[in-house]
């Protein structure tokens, strides 16, 4: 990721100032704010580490859970 010294986001916050203009910039930066978190979210949905965790939780969860109790009374086979 570039680094930026002062000057050159002054000059970058100037550009954007004479583009969208005081009352709209808020929204655009906004706008900017929600599809970055959108990214994100969308890059830890496809991390693959993801669905080796859920799938651990899954059997975690299986393995600790109490084993289904059979009704008592008639029997299944046929």
């Amino acid at each position: 990721m570039p680094d930026f010294s002062l000057p050159e986001l002054i000059v970058i916050f100037l550009i954007f100032l004479l583009l969208f203009g005081g009352g709209k910039l808020p929204e655009a930066g906004r706008s900017l704010g929600q599809a970055i978190r959108e990214f994100k979210n969308a890059m830890r949905e496809n991390d693959p580490t993801t669905d080796v965790k859920a799938a651990v939780k899954g059997v975690k969860d299986a393995v600790s859970a109490e084993p289904v109790k059979k009704p008592k009374g008639k029997s299944t086979r046929a």
